[in-house]
């Protein structure tokens, strides 16, 4: 069982779970799909495979090589592409997407959860300015603290480590704060993005959490580990060059889907 069918598994048995849909969703949005084509993709071009249903028109992926050449019994030509990449390119498109079809679990997502989806993961972090007082250890819901677990596995390599802290501010307020140590500068916005996408994802309706990155030399840091929950960022397991990636791999430049 893939981690997309662990959560979409929860999710059918669970449908009026919200926090179980949320799961599904945010697994769905990081999880490399294997897009259907029409034919061979081009290198910044993918001409998906569309299929008219009675509900609407809709695309096919699947999170295994194995379960699209099932599904199409033989080859058959695909894009490997993010979730949140199909995701972004069908937002506006009244075009749902078919999940693992032929298998069990499997489920087709209308148009409209794909424009929630797009929409969701577009909304990002903005900056602000605050003087933290005092910290201490955090009071964040394990379901917070079980989102930004999984993100953090994936950003191997971005920064040493991470850690939560509750937050005493010079103007009174009051928040949790997510620190990255001797993180990447290149790196800042993803690393940002990818807590902002935990804190959706994890249900907490009037959840607020600041990031911020310090140098572990830095006097704050000092402060503030004393009470943080650490996260440790694994260590990247890639030391040959970087293969060109499919359409669509790169973030900053999406595939044009046709």
């Amino acid at each position: 069982m893939t981690p997309l069918d662990a959560a979409l598994a929860d999710m059918l048995a669970h449908p009026s779970d919200d926090a179980a849909r949320l799961r599904f969703y945010r697994t769905l949005a990081d999880a490399e799909l294997f897009l259907l084509l029409q034919a061979e993709a081009s290198e910044d071009t993918v001409i998906p495979r569309v299929f008219g249903l009675e509900d609407g028109p809709v695309l096919l992926a699947f999170d295994l090589e194995e379960r699209l050449a099932a599904f199409a019994e033989g080859p058959a030509p695909y894009a490997a592409l993010p979730g949140r990449i199909i995701a972004a390119q069908l937002a506006g498109q009244e075009t749902g997407l078919g999940l693992n079809l032929g298998s069990d679990p499997s489920l087709i997502l209308p148009a409209e959860a794909m424009d929630w989806l797009a929409a969701t993961l577009s909304g990002g972090p903005t900056e602000t300015t605050a003087t933290p007082v005092a910290f201490a250890a955090p009071k964040a819901p394990e379901r917070l603290i079980a989102a930004l677990s999984e993100k953090l596995a994936r950003a191997g390599g971005l920064a040493r480590s991470a850690h939560l802290a509750a937050v005493d501010y010079s103007d009174g307020r009051r928040s949790h704060m997510l620190a990255f140590l001797d993180a990447s500068p290149a790196a800042h916005d993803a690393l940002a993005r990818a807590a902002s996408e935990a804190l959706t994802f994890s249900g907490l309706d009037a959840g607020e959490m600041d990031v911020t990155f310090l140098a572990a030399t830095d006097p704050a840091a000092t402060a503030l580990l004393r009470a943080a929950l650490r996260f440790d960022l694994p260590e990247p397991l890639r030391t040959e060059p970087i293969a060109p990636a499919a359409p669509g791999m790169d973030p900053d430049r999406p595939p044009r889907l046709r």
